[in-house]
């Protein structure tokens, strides 16, 4: 073996050393923003909550992963809290433009798209359902069947105004668990129905992660909607 192959690193001067520290972190920095990327691109992201139009299953400033999976290998069902993007333009347009730290943190998965506006709801309406509310009943109807919905914001009613909708294919209809503070699809009727596209959905509200006081998952109640029947066109 030749004397410069046996050459022990720690012989070498100290600008070998920093470049050699400054190369191993390059790395780790490389593979986590690679991890993070496929992370975000297929399995979850993270997204705040602005608004307290979810309370109290999501409170104001609340930080949460959505499944990114659903819809794909896994459905939607109603009950479901989806994160959809604002494509019919039930938001304002943005005040200003995302700052070059915002685009970074949502490259790597950290915020959402960052030129793009997004709205979290309960999904009550599947397609081909019928969906109504009945002041005299003083429940949500989906199908003819009465619901009970225990995650309705304390004092509320399950809505302000009567409707009765039948949700189109591709479609869903969604309403805020806090529904006096909620602009969802019955304030909307007036842009395709109040109807939001299933292509715009992102993915299911999965878990809170911020802040550490609210860690946990977000329920779908299924029992809500045990014994809704399926559509009369099923």
């Amino acid at each position: 073996m030749s004397a410069a192959s046996a050459e022990n690193p720690q012989d070498k001067g100290p600008l070998y050393k920093i470049w050699r520290f400054i190369r191993e972190i390059a790395i780790i920095v490389v593979i986590a923003l690679a991890l993070s990327f496929v992370i975000k691109t297929f399995f979850f992201r993270a997204y705040y909550i602005p608004s307290g139009s979810m309370e109290h299953t999501l409170e104001v400033n609340d930080r949460i992963f959505a499944n990114l999976m659903v819809p794909g290998p896994f459905e939607l069902n109603r009950g479901d809290v989806v994160v959809f993007r604002d494509d019919l333009g039930w938001l304002p347009p943005l005040a200003q433009s995302p700052t070059a730290f915002e685009n970074v943190l949502s490259f790597v998965g950290i915020l959402p798209a960052a030129d793009e506006q997004y709205l979290v709801k309960r999904i009550i309406g599947m397609p081909g359902d019928t969906v109504e509310y009945d002041a005299a009943v003083g429940k949500i109807m989906i199908n003819g069947e009465a619901i009970d919905e225990p995650y309705i914001y304390t004092g509320n009613q399950p809505s302000d105004m009567e409707f009765s909708v039948t949700v189109p294919e591709g479609k869903i209809w969604v309403m805020g668990d806090h529904r006096a503070a909620s602009a969802d699809s019955r304030f909307h009727t007036d842009i395709e129905g109040g109807f939001v596209d299933m292509d715009s959905v992102q993915g299911r509200a999965s878990v809170i992660s911020w802040p550490t006081s609210r860690w946990g998952t977000i329920d779908s109640h299924d029992e809500v909607f045990a014994n809704v029947p399926a559509p009369a066109s099923n």
